[in-house]
């Protein structure tokens, strides 16, 4: 296998992010090349809504990258986000093509092909799709169908689709930085390629992404994706109430919520005390705060929780809800969860690497690495990706303080 350069870039609310990392021709660990992030311009509630900002800030980026990494930055894998993107359910249906019988590689992508024939409503187009089952001859629950013998082959997708307008942005932004994209990952599956387990996924578990802007949710069952949302609110939100209820300006109450906010647990009637940066002194009350995170964050978990109740999940996910995001280091988060889904809680983190030592706002980056690289290597086979997938869990290391 020749040296790869694989890039990721992962466009948020708050800021964006880019990953280089290279894949190296003998059996050596992979090799960190680079990662920077930039605050994000162009770029509201998950969406590229100023092509021309959001290009100056992935130019900038894709310098600073190349001149960490002594390699050209020629393509990128990249997240797209925003609640425009929704999950549409298909079904597709097609005769078994040889006179023998044995169902091939050509007749699993036609039956794909067929259930991406459905009508969507002006604007939107379908992003990707993910198979739930095949059926072989009215043979329900099928997950590898070729070698099989019949006469007639069905599968259920899960598609995901997007607003056409809002992708083009995304699309625009990053060409116009003379970048390549070869894969365009929604934003609430990529940090699960790193964080989510085979186990995780069979057993059932949501993995939930509260960026700055909006909140994300994948839903895994049985090994497969079945469901996807994303809300518009994030911790964003957050500070925007407290800058309201404590009549502060957003970045003190960004200071606030970082340095004294938590989900649980009040300090009782503790007044608190913050210098602004004209030297100013801001008092609150402790309990005040915890009393309008807790709002917000319930809100969230509510979506989450309708979410799960729409299709048949609330309360029956063994392996529970995994946090990601920057919103994932609100203090208690974790044990606020337990308390209002009564599901298992996790922050999650890449394999390998202890969670305290990562930032969870750096999750969808590594896991856009990690899906790249499932994607071109995957014809490689089994033993060849399991090791080359340890070995991208340990190039995190490289990032522990």
């Amino acid at each position: 296998m020749k040296p790869h350069i694989i890039a990721a870039l992962d466009i948020g609310t708050h800021s964006i992010k880019m990953m280089v990392a290279k894949i190296p021709e003998d059996s050596g660990d992979i090799e960190v090349l680079g990662l920077a992030e930039q605050r994000s311009a162009g770029v509201r509630k998950g969406a590229v809504v100023s092509p021309e900002e959001a290009t100056k800030q992935i130019l900038f980026l894709k310098q600073k990258i190349e001149q960490m990494s002594g390699s050209r930055v020629k393509e990128v894998a990249v997240t797209i986000g925003g609640s425009h993107l929704f999950v549409a359910p298909s079904h597709g249906i097609v005769a078994v093509s040889r006179a023998d019988g044995n169902i091939s590689q050509e007749d699993v992508d036609r039956v794909l092909s067929a259930a991406q024939a459905f009508s969507l409503r002006s604007n939107t187009e379908i992003l990707d799709i993910f198979p739930q089952q095949f059926i072989v001859d009215g043979a329900a629950g099928i997950k590898e169908p070729i070698g099989m013998r019949g006469i007639r082959l069905e599968v259920d997708v899960l598609a995901i689709c997007c607003f056409t307008p809002y992708r083009k942005n995304l699309n625009q932004a990053v060409l116009a930085a003379d970048l390549e994209i070869i894969d365009t990952v929604p934003s609430p599956l990529a940090a699960g390629a790193t964080v989510l387990t085979l186990q995780d996924k069979e057993l059932g578990v949501a993995l939930v992404d509260i960026g700055a802007g909006t909140a994300g949710l994948a839903v895994y069952s049985e090994g497969d994706l079945i469901h996807t949302a994303v809300f518009p609110v994030g911790s964003d939100n957050i500070t925007n109430d407290i800058a309201i209820g404590v009549r502060c300006d957003h970045d003190v109450a960004e200071l606030i919520k970082t340095e004294f906010g938590t989900c649980m647990g009040s300090r009782g009637k503790k007044t608190e005390k913050v210098q602004r940066s004209d030297g100013e002194t801001v008092s609150f009350s402790a309990s005040f705060v915890t009393h309008i995170i807790e709002a917000r964050v319930k809100e969230i978990l509510q979506l989450v929780n309708k979410e799960l109740k729409k299709i048949g999940k609330q309360g029956l996910l063994p392996a529970g809800l995994v946090f990601v995001g920057g919103g994932a280091k609100l203090p208690r988060l974790v044990d606020f969860a337990r308390k209002e889904l009564k599901l298992p809680s996790r922050t999650g983190f890449p394999h390998g690497v202890l969670m305290s030592e990562v930032k969870p706002e750096l999750l969808a980056v590594c896991g856009l690495i990690v899906s790249s690289v499932d994607s071109n290597e995957r014809t490689q086979g089994n033993t060849f990706w399991s090791g080359l997938l340890s070995k991208i869990r340990r190039m995190f290391k490289t990032f522990i303080p």
